[in-house]
């Protein structure tokens, strides 16, 4: 079959990758795809939140006999409404069912209304009623712009004053845009967070191996969020007693609750997760795969992905075994000087000789003159598996060093994130640094 995949980041390159593999799939397409996916994609230069324009593409070109919506924002459009309105066949949650991420309120009063466990929250649309509550809440605190933010409207502000300032950004300065009209002031937790994804056809739920994202701009979690700077699979410190604890208390409550509501999701929910002194705890749901945790998750999967997208579309999940490798992975983000602020495009990168095995999602690339150059703020990703998370992420800093280009930055701590956690798995992750 013939495969469009819509998105051009670093997540679509994985699943590009992902999906070559499998037997069923004869061509990929990708709108709008990057330098990366071009090489296995042919690509489609269209707006992909375009609703209506992207709709009549694939009327026009009856080859496509599949869609593939990986971003957030075409999601909480209707996207996927729209193709299957006409007869598509999509991997993707609808409108009503992407609000889980697309309104941080919703979410947040989904876990109240049913029972599942989260940070205690207020939510404001006035500023002058917002302002005066930060005056007397406890700090540290959360503020998390509603609507979508490309992973950077959350800011956690250590101080008074850091919170007033962050709520002006954005509420008043609209530093999100639309997104921080909506504000959710959220208590602070503390513990190891872990991204826990997992397939559901809406009847039943799948996880997929856990990972860990490292969201700060520099090392030691320091700086501006970003969209993420690396990630590593799995997280050490989520074992059978806390998957169990999730899945009866978290993913199958979420579920059910969307259902209970009239908006059944059908695809990919990624679950943020912190491990608290009380248990888990949701941080944010989305609605499709995370990145950059899907540049670790995507290599470890044994079972073809185009099988079990179909099964998600066709509600069969149930009759798939999802098999995953042994060992680790880790993902280093290679990423424009300045980003997630300022930072120029054009830039020309130059790729040594990589060992064998060692992954290339491209993320903001593209191609000038016959060049592959810069042109966005997360640029590659640098992707190594291993027997051990030591050995994965050696093997990922060593290729690390045969890339370059013009003020190229980089976390230099990937995958020792949570090394004093006490570990919950049965077996040794040797080495764990």
């Amino acid at each position: 079959m013939n495969v469009l995949i819509i998105g051009n980041g670093g997540r679509e390159h994985a699943i590009a990758q992902a999906l070559k593999k499998s037997p069923k799939v004869d061509k990929l397409y990708a709108m709008k795809g990057n330098a990366g996916i071009g090489e296995i994609a042919e690509l489609v230069n269209l707006d992909y939140c375009d609703i209506k324009a992207v709709g009549d593409w694939v009327d026009a070109h009856k080859e496509i006999d599949y869609t593939v919506i990986a971003p957030d924002d075409p999601l909480a459009l209707g996207l996927a409404d729209e193709l299957e309105s006409r007869g598509h066949r999509v991997f993707g949650p609808r409108k009503n069912a992407a609000i889980i991420e697309a309104s941080k309120a919703f979410s947040k009063e989904l876990m109240k209304k049913y029972g599942i466990p989260t940070a205690k929250y207020e939510t404001f649309s006035n500023y002058e009623e917002a302002e005066q509550y930060i005056k007397t809440c406890d700090i540290p605190v959360v503020l998390k712009a509603d609507g979508l933010a490309l992973g950077k409207g959350v800011l956690i502000c250590k101080t008074r004053e850091e919170a007033e300032a962050g709520l002006k950004e954005m509420m008043l300065d609209k530093k999100f845009g639309l997104a921080g009209s909506k504000v959710v002031v959220e208590e602070f937790l503390e513990g190891p967070e872990v991204s826990a994804l997992a397939f559901t056809d809406g009847k039943t739920i799948k996880p997929m191996i856990t990972s860990c994202d490292h969201k700060r701009a520099y090392d030691n979690d320091e700086g501006l969020n970003t969209g993420g700077m690396g990630t590593f699979s799995p997280a050490p410190f989520y074992g059978e007693k806390t998957e169990k604890e999730v899945m009866e208390k978290i993913m199958l409550p979420t579920v059910s609750a969307m259902n209970a509501e009239g908006r059944t999701f059908k695809g990919v929910l990624y679950f943020g997760l912190m491990k608290t002194k009380d248990g888990m705890k949701v941080i944010e749901y989305n609605s499709r795969f995370g990145d950059p945790e899907t540049q670790v998750i995507l290599p470890m999967l044994k079972t073809d992905l185009m099988e079990i997208f179909e099964a998600v579309t066709d509600e069969r999940l149930a009759d798939i075994n999802i098999e995953w490798e042994d060992g680790a992975c880790v993902c280093v983000v290679l990423a424009s000087g300045g980003y997630p602020e300022s930072y120029e495009k054009g830039k020309e990168i130059s790729v040594g000789d990589l060992d064998e095995g060692v992954v290339l999602c491209h993320a903001g690339t593209a191609l000038k003159e016959g060049k592959l150059v810069t042109s966005g703020g997360r640029v590659l990703g640098v992707c190594a598996k291993g027997e051990t998370l030591e050995a994965a992420r050696k093997k990922a800093y060593a290729n690390v060093e045969k890339i370059h280009f013009e003020k190229m930055h980089y976390r230099k701590d990937i995958g020792i994130k949570y090394k004093n956690v006490e570990r919950e798995y049965d077996y040794d992750l040797q080495n764990f640094c």
